[in-house]
């Protein structure tokens, strides 16, 4: 399943180096809703017979020229097919208009993930999980909670979506501000309906002082030409639009994660990270088989991409052993 009208970069534009170890290539898919997703396919070289295989997308805001390329590199040079893909709406991905989301349709996306890499020559079908960094750490609980052929799911520094739109951080929002948050999207819909087309906001991640200090940490990351910029990414150089949050605020993502068991699923944070809460609250939800791995002296931002916090090892030996 492909598009050609999608226009792909093709040259090597990652925020990480590419390796010799593994193959890589680009490619298109269509999830159930007929976008057409864009993605980097990577196959460990010198491996035969078919594969098990990982499909892995997040952060919120980012492309997977990123992170999830990252990992997706990273679990391919330890012998999985691994397809690091963009949301639809985000990227190099299709949907109109751009920068929104929507905790439906971004689980399709790895559902349809999965739908690709099961037709992949090199690849077991009876053998897939995922990976969900940051908010599409939620979007993987909530697919593998549908979707029974991810056989194990495991998330990085995750993200409830729904919940911090709809309660804000620590459950703090109080009725009365949800009911002002709506009254303030609502009139925002009115905005956009005369213009014809969503307001976006500001850049993101432009500091003027005084932020928070986990703003400054995702700043430190997106905007780090050393480190985590791209300029298709949404947190390096634009913005989500301004009703973005709406669908969020009345779907919570991880209703029924419990039913992801006898299905195993791995969660990892960082101690120090502001978002700990979101993966100890899933983690109580999930049932048996689950781990929860919490890593000392890490941020939110350091299990983007620093490999001397992220816990590989661990995360490699729970997809050899659950994937095979």
């Amino acid at each position: 399943m492909t598009d050609t009208a999608l226009n792909l970069t093709q040259e090597w534009d990652k925020t990480f180096a590419k390796s010799d170890l593994v193959e890589h290539k680009k490619v298109t898919f269509k999830n159930r809703y007929g976008l057409t997703l864009a993605a980097d396919l990577y196959t460990p070289k010198g491996v035969t017979g078919e594969l098990a295989a990982i499909a892995v997308s997040g952060p919120y805001g980012a492309v997977k020229e990123q992170a999830s390329g990252l990992y997706a590199q990273t679990m391919a040079k330890k012998g999985f097919v691994t397809l690091a893909f963009d949301p639809s709406y985000t990227g190099e991905s299709s949907g109109e208009p751009r920068h929104v989301s929507s905790p439906d349709i971004n689980t399709e996306d790895f559902s349809a993930a999965v739908d690709f890499l099961g037709l992949q020559d090199k690849v077991d079908r009876n053998r897939i999980g995922v990976i969900g960094i940051c908010g599409w750490g939620g979007m993987a609980l909530n697919a593998a909670a549908v979707d029974t052929r991810i056989k194990a799911v495991a998330t990085a520094t995750m993200y409830d979506m729904s919940r911090v739109m709809s309660k804000g951080y620590n459950d703090s929002t109080t009725d009365e501000d949800r009911i002002n948050a709506l009254q303030f999207l609502n009139e925002q819909r009115w905005k956009d309906a005369e213009a014809g087309e969503p307001a976006v906001g500001p850049v993101s991640l432009e500091l003027q002082g005084g932020e928070p200090q986990f703003v400054v940490e995702y700043a430190g990351y997106y905007k780090s030409t050393d480190r985590g910029f791209h300029p298709r990414a949404i947190n390096s150089n634009a913005s989500w639009t301004l009703t973005n949050p709406l669908s969020f605020m009345n779907m919570p993502l991880l209703s029924y994660i419990d039913k992801i068991s006898p299905r195993p699923a791995l969660l990892m944070h960082g101690d120090k990270a502001h978002s700990r809460y979101f993966s100890e609250a899933a983690f109580e939800k999930l049932q048996e088989p689950k781990e929860l791995v919490i890593v000392e002296d890490a941020n939110h931002v350091d299990l983007y991409d620093n490999f001397d916090k992220i816990p590989l090892d661990k995360l490699t030996d729970f997809f050899t052993t659950n994937l095979k």
